[in-house]
């Protein structure tokens, strides 16, 4: 096991951990979670050897082999393939091994190494190498390619294949998302769901979290903490432990009938679409966790619109691309008002440019593009973050595009996304990627936009920053087209999908477990295999249900929807006593943690329950 024994970490003058203890089980994912600058990094370093700590101990048995990312990468002339088997280091000290006694002619020699290298698997090692390769997005015709000839995104991607590569007991990664695009994550998952040692992992990805990790190790107030679950049944555990540890009813009550005000809203207005159903769902989760939403650092909303045109723009028989290369063609989409998209695709099947166009940084190079008068864009992208002027602070950004308006005014705004006092009037050249994320999304919300092309707007995002992006997105009033690899913010934000796919701009009729089966399924055929179906072909195989399997179906419906209206009864009553001030009596301490298990057991019932009306309604449909 891993045991921290009372450890402090000091860096610099700054104390990160202090008489900090916990204990991880032999086989545990761990997601290690904590505000940036926490020590989530340290506490690597510890594990690999490269601290000390300060104070205390950190022990694991001393016979483990311990994989983690490199943060460099070498521009070799050395094939893509060959650096990845190079993970497996015991591998390759064999082979130098197997080298000097042929050298020698040592026979007894080499066929000790001879059974070794069986014993290590030599023999299947660069079909596994190639498969690792393929499933984190690059190309069969390029795992030959040397390692220098790729950009440094993907030779990130290099080294995180020769850590999956090495045979460990302890795999450390740290932020392995951050270079991968949807599909390159969902493999990634699968991948870690089959590690058989000690995975510790930080990531901001909650998706992720969710599905990799069974342990959260969370650093707070220079402590560490253990929960058991993913990071979803950390956030309820930490929500009630909030409600029970701090007098913030009030204020909770506020945010939730915020919320609630906002989900009334959209339930009125939403159909059965699986996406928008899905959305619901998201939200009524928001509104459970109002307690996280109240002690986070900082939360920010999207102005309402000014005006609300429609169409915002059409694009008619378009193709769209840089000069004479075409990335897509025969585009035929209008953007309506209050429209919320979410683009699929693998990566360099021309999502940016499609957002690129959309934002009239392109122009199509066939066909038209009409934009109406009343469009107001807010455009965000990693070269809109690159294009801030380092030496100039936040409030010289937004007084650029809000000239007339008074610096107390902007001070204020600026406040509101945690840029306070001189972190407003100082230069930016020292802000971390996610400071000067949150910066260029300050200046797209001062603008208040009606239509919202997000491309990657988590990159460098932490899991506060992540989860008030969602919140406001969930509740923007405008139209929004969204490029993310962040699962949750997809499935929170967004109501329909469009997947771009062999030169095409298609609707998908499906959610994201639709498109994750496809992706696992069609990285495990070979290559020639491999065309992008649209959802209602992928929906076009299941038969239609006879008059029996009808009346089933029918019959279910109805005695779920009979639970569901039970539970929702239940949990009113449940939120009844919660409303109640006496119950936050020191003398009702009981009744509450009953009545706060009481509200855990019921919301886990109801999702479980709506989650399998939704399935039974698309089957019956």
């Amino acid at each position: 096991m891993i045991r921290f024994s009372n450890i402090s970490l000091i860096r610099g003058t700054k104390v990160l951990l202090e008489g900090a203890d916990a204990v991880l089980n032999p086989g545990d994912r761990i997601g290690l979670i904590g505000a940036n600058g926490s020590g989530k990094s340290s506490l690597f370093a510890v594990l690999r050897g490269e601290l000390h700590t300060d104070k205390g101990d950190a022990e694991f048995p001393p016979q483990w082999r311990v994989a983690h990312v490199a943060q460099e990468t070498p521009a070799l002339d050395r094939p893509a393939v060959e650096y990845a088997i190079d993970g497996d280091t015991t591998l390759r000290k064999l082979e130098a091994q197997l080298a000097v006694a042929e050298e020698a002619n040592d026979g007894e020699a080499m066929g000790e190494i001879y059974a070794q290298l069986a014993d290590a698997d030599a023999y299947t090692v660069r079909p596994r190498a190639e498969q690792l390769l393929v499933g984190l997005g690059f190309k069969h015709d390029e795992l030959e390619n040397s390692v220098s000839s790729f950009s440094g995104g993907w030779r990130m991607r290099l080294n995180l294949a020769q850590a999956l590569m090495c045979p460990s007991d302890l795999l450390l990664l740290d932020e392995p998302t951050n270079h991968l695009d949807l599909d390159a994550i969902l493999w990634v998952e699968e991948w870690l769901k089959r590690y058989a040692g000690t995975l510790l992992v930080v990531s901001h990805d909650r998706d992720f979290l969710d599905g990799v990790v069974n342990v959260i190790l969370h650093i707070d107030q220079k402590k560490l903490k253990r929960y058991g679950g993913n990071y979803s049944d950390f956030e309820v555990q930490r929500a009630q432990s909030i409600i029970l540890a701090a007098g913030q009813r009030a204020k909770q009550e506020r945010e939730r009938a915020h919320l609630q005000s906002f989900i009334d809203r959209f339930k009125a207005q939403a159909t059965r679409a699986r996406q928008a159903q899905s959305r619901m769902k998201m939200l009524a989760k928001m509104e459970d966790l109002a307690p996280l939403h109240v002690t986070a650092p900082f939360s920010f909303e999207f102005r309402e619109p000014l005006r609300a045109p429609n169409p915002l723009l059409v694009l008619e028989d378009a193709d769209v691309g840089y000069g004479s290369k075409t990335v897509l063609s025969g585009i035929n989409f209008s953007l309506q008002s209050e429209q919320r998209y979410g683009l699929l695709g693998i990566n360099g099947a021309g999502k940016s440019t499609l957002i690129k166009t959309i934002a009239g940084e392109l122009q199509p190079t066939k066909g038209t593009a009409l934009f109406n008068k009343g469009l107001a864009i807010g455009y965000f992208a990693q070269h809109q973050v690159e294009m801030l002027r380092d030496d100039q602070s936040p409030a010289w950004h937004l007084q650029r595009i809000a000239p007339n308006v008074r610096e107390q005014e902007l001070r204020n705004f600026l406040g509101g996304f945690n840029f306070p006092g001189d972190m407003a009037t100082g230069s930016i050249a020292h802000f971390s990627g996610g400071e000067k994320a949150r910066l260029a999304l300050a200046l797209i919300v001062w603008t208040r936009p009606n239509l919202l092309l997000l491309d990657e707007p988590t990159n460098h995002l932490d899991l506060e920053t992540r989860e008030a992006l969602t919140v406001a997105l969930a509740q923007f009033e405008g139209t929004l087209v969204l490029v993310s690899h962040d699962r949750h913010l997809l499935r929170a934000t967004t109501d329909q999908f469009l997947i771009v796919a062999d030169g095409r701009l298609q609707p998908f009729d499906g959610d994201l477990e639709d498109y994750r089966d496809w992706l696992l399924k069609s990285k495990s055929e070979k290559p020639a295999a491999k065309t992008v179906p649209s959802a209602p072909a992928l929906k076009a195989a299941a038969p239609k249900p006879s008059s029996s399997t009808r009346k089933n179906l029918e019959a279910r419906l109805k005695r779920l929807e009979d639970l569901i209206a039970r539970l929702q009864t239940r949990k009113a009553e449940i939120e009844a006593r919660l409303a109640d001030p006496a119950i936050y009596q020191g003398a009702s301490k009981a009744a509450l943690e009953a009545a706060l298990l009481d509200q855990a057991h019921v919301g886990k019932e109801l999702i479980q329950l709506e989650g399998e009306w939704l399935e039974k309604q698309a089957e019956l449909e």
